[in-house]
């Protein structure tokens, strides 16, 4: 009789185990995102020098460091500016059209920033998918050489003048991508993503530094020369939308009602700009970011 109902306990112990694991991994999965959720993102943007070069002021851009420097309203400024300050000698440079240019910069991008909301639905599966909107401010930066002798050879004088030059633009990105979770414990996923974007760009700034005085080479002046009537043209957007593909893998950590995420993301994508080959557009782009993901507002319940 002690036997049998030994037995017995035993077989129902072995056949407890499977339900209670089932239950145990059950709980495990209670604190997953499910359905709708609302995410706010921020991170660190890394753009390509190779779509920068747009900003370089060099000859066939849309802006050029020539149409200002030879130019009869900025030149002579700059002219004075630099004799005043010793930068230049009247006898190896005796007016502005003169001036020699020799070095063209190469431009690079500034790290900068990356915001965002959006909103994304998660299966039960973990399979899902994002509709995301993001804002960037991005800066480039580079410096040309300005002759400061033309061969004459000034005494104590150095040959260049060297010359700070940037540009500014806003960047609206409109990705849509499908989403993988792959639970690594209880707490912890890592989900990866892959999909395609739209983007907006508007060219906001295009200047140049000459002896610490700053210019504009944003083209106001209908590709004529600069004059004092800038204002009879208005300003056009140089940038324009364009489109690419991203993908990206996050590390996410898991908590009632919603999850953060620490990820990595990579877009090959085209920026627009006035006169800018298409080819020479298309560049990869990098973003660092963390992202909040409030599920269904359960936080605030």
């Amino acid at each position: 009789m002690k036997q049998t109902l030994s037995l017995l306990l035993i077989a129902l112990l072995l056949c407890s185990m499977p339900l209670q694991a089932q239950k145990k991994k059950a709980s495990a999965f209670q604190t997953r995102i499910s359905g709708l959720s609302l995410a706010v993102d921020a991170g660190l943007l890394i753009p390509s020098a190779k779509q920068a070069n747009f900003y370089s002021g060099r000859p066939g851009n849309a802006n050029t460091i020539d149409r200002v420097l030879r130019s009869e309203q900025y030149g002579t400024q700059i002219w004075s500016s630099l004799v005043n300050q010793g930068l230049i000698s009247p006898s190896a440079i005796p007016s502005y059209s003169a001036f020699t240019i020799a070095e063209y910069p190469n431009m690079y991008y500034r790290l900068t920033y990356q915001v965002g909301v959006g909103l994304r639905y998660d299966y039960p599966s973990g399979w899902g998918w994002m509709l995301n909107f993001d804002y960037s401010q991005v800066t480039a930066a580079g410096q040309f050489l300005l002759s400061s002798d033309n061969g004459v050879g000034i005494p104590g004088s150095r040959q260049y003048v060297p010359c700070d030059i940037f540009g500014l633009e806003k960047r609206i990105l409109i990705d849509f991508s499908i989403l993988k979770r792959i639970p690594l414990t209880n707490l912890l996923d890592l989900e990866i993503s892959g999909g395609a974007d739209i983007n907006n760009t508007k060219v906001t700034q295009n200047g140049m530094v000459i002896g610490g005085h700053t210019y504009s080479i944003l083209d106001v002046w209908g590709g004529q020369s600069p004059y004092a009537g800038s204002g009879s043209y208005d300003y056009i957007n140089q940038g324009g939308i364009g489109f690419g593909a991203l993908g990206s893998i996050a590390l996410g950590y898991n908590f009632q009602g919603a999850a953060i995420d620490f990820g990595y993301a990579m877009r090959y994508m085209q920026t627009k700009y006035k006169g800018y080959n298409d080819n020479d557009a298309f560049a990869m782009q990098h973003t660092i970011f963390a992202r909040f993901n409030l599920n269904n507002f359960k936080l605030f319940k």
